[in-house]
C-alpha cells in the first residue's frame, strides 16, 4: 500500500470547499497534521464549525456560499491556493436528495464556480468529490448481484457513449465530471473526480443511512422502522479510508482520470441493522419495513481496482469495526431523547 507523503503537503497551500462538513472536517484535520495551509470555505448550512474543533487554530476559516458569490470574491478565495479539495455542495442521504431535488440541482452553479475560479487563479489542481451515484442505476437493480461498477461504466471522457446516473444529485455530480474535462480540454485545468460510495463515519448526520440506523437504535425505536425491505446492499465505506483516498489521489493523478473508492464487499441493510443491534447490545421486539420511502439503487458496490493500481490504495477498516469508532462518537456526542424525530432524517437542518 502507498503512504501519503507529508513532504508533498508541507506548507503547501490548499482550499477544502465544505471543509465543515463531515468527510471534508476529517479531511482537513488529515491536511493539517502532514503540515498544509488550509483554507476552509463553508456556508455552515449542513457543516459545522465544531466539526474542525481539533484544527480550528491552525486554519483559516471563511463563510461564503458558493453559489451566489461574485466573481472578485471568488477570486480573493481561490487566490494563492495550489491544491482545492471540492467538496461544497447541497447534500444528504438518500431521503434528503430524493425529496430536495431543485435544491441538489444548485451544486450545478457551485461546481462551476468552483472550476472557474480555479482555472482564472492558475490552481495546480482540483480534486473533487464525486459519487456511486454517477452510475447508471440499470446496473444496479439485481438483489444478489456480484457485478461491481467501474469507471468506465460512466466515462465522461467520451461524450457519445451512453450516459446515465442516479437522480438530480447523480447528474449533478457527473455532469461536473463533464465540466472538469472541460475545464482541462480549454484551460489546461489539471485534477481528479473522486467516487464516494456511502460514506460513514463520526461526524455524520441522521439524514445518512449509517448514523439514521444507529439513531433509532440508540433511542430504542420499537417496531424498528428499515427504509424499504431490507434487502438493498450497499457497499459502505469508512471515512478514514475516503480521506487517505481522496489525498492519495491530489498526489498522483492530474489527467482527470475518475478513481472509485470503495471496499467492493455488499451488505444488506438488514444485515447492517442486526450488527449495529449487537454492538449495542439492544434488540427491538419488533422491525417495520417502510417501502414508502426512498430507498435508490437495490444493489451498489464499486470496483476499486484503479485506486489499488493508480494510488496503492485499500481501505483498512472493515464494517464492523467502523461501526463500533462511530457508534461509540455517537454515544459520546449524541443526547437520547426516546424517541425519534423523524424530521431529522430528512433535513440537514431541522427547525
Amino acid at each position: 500500500m502507498s503512504t501519503i507523503s507529508e513532504n508533498y503537503w508541507k506548507e503547501t497551500n490548499v482550499l477544502v470547499t465544505g471543509g465543515a462538513s463531515f468527510i471534508g472536517s476529517h479531511l482537513v484535520d488529515n491536511l493539517i497534521s502532514y503540515g498544509a495551509k488550509v483554507t476552509v470555505v463553508d456556508n455552515l448550512i449542513s457543516g459545522k464549525k465544531e466539526n474542525l474543533t481539533n484544527s480550528w487554530e491552525k486554519i483559516k476559516f471563511l463563510q461564503d456560499d458558493l453559489e451566489y458569490i461574485t466573481k472578485p470574491d471568488l477570486k480573493r478565495i481561490f487566490s494563492d491556493q495550489e491544491i482545492v479539495f471540492h467538496l461544497a455542495a447541497i447534500h444528504g442521504g438518500r431521503g434528503f436528495i430524493t425529496t430536495h431535488p431543485a435544491d441538489v440541482s444548485s451544486n450545478f452553479s457551485i461546481d462551476h464556480h468552483v472550476l472557474e475560479a480555479s482555472s482564472d487563479t492558475n490552481v495546480e489542481k482540483v480534486i473533487f468529490s464525486s459519487s456511486a451515484c454517477v452510475y447508471p442505476t440499470d446496473l444496479q437493480k439485481d438483489v444478489g448481484s456480484d457485478y461491481k461498477l467501474k469507471e468506465g461504466d460512466s466515462d465522461t471522457s467520451d461524450l457519445g457513449k451512453y450516459l446515465s446516473a442516479d437522480i438530480e444529485y447523480g447528474w449533478a455530480k457527473l455532469m461536473n465530471e463533464v465540466q472538469m474535462n472541460s475545464f482541462q480540454k480549454q484551460f489546461g485545468l489539471k485534477g481528479c473526480p473522486v467516487r464516494f460510495v456511502t460514506a460513514y463515519g463520526p461526524r455524520e448526520n441522521e439524514t445518512h443511512a449509517i448514523i439514521a440506523l444507529i439513531y433509532k437504535a440508540v433511542e430504542h425505536m420499537d417496531p424498528y422502522q428499515i427504509w424499504g425491505n431490507g434487502q438493498q446492499e450497499r457497499d459502505f465505506t469508512y471515512v478514514d479510508d475516503i480521506v487517505d483516498g481522496t489525498i492519495l489521489c491530489a498526489e498522483k493523478i492530474s489527467d482527470m482520470t475518475p478513481i472509485n473508492l470503495g471496499t467492493g464487499i455488499r451488505y444488506k441493510m438488514i444485515d447492517v441493522v442486526k450488527m449495529i443491534f449487537k454492538i449495542l447490545g439492544w434488540t427491538p421486539n419488533q422491525i417495520s419495513f417502510d417501502t414508502s420511502k426512498p430507498t435508490g439503487a437495490v444493489s451498489r458496490a464499486l470496483d476499486n481496482s484503479r485506486a489499488k493500481e493508480l494510488l496503492g490504495w485499500e481501505p483498512k477498516h472493515d464494517l464492523e469495526g467502523g461501526l463500533r469508532k462511530t457508534i461509540d462518537w455517537y454515544l459520546k456526542t449524541h443526547k437520547i431523547e426516546g424517541q425519534v424525530n423523524e424530521k431529522i432524517l430528512l433535513e440537514n437542518k431541522p427547525d
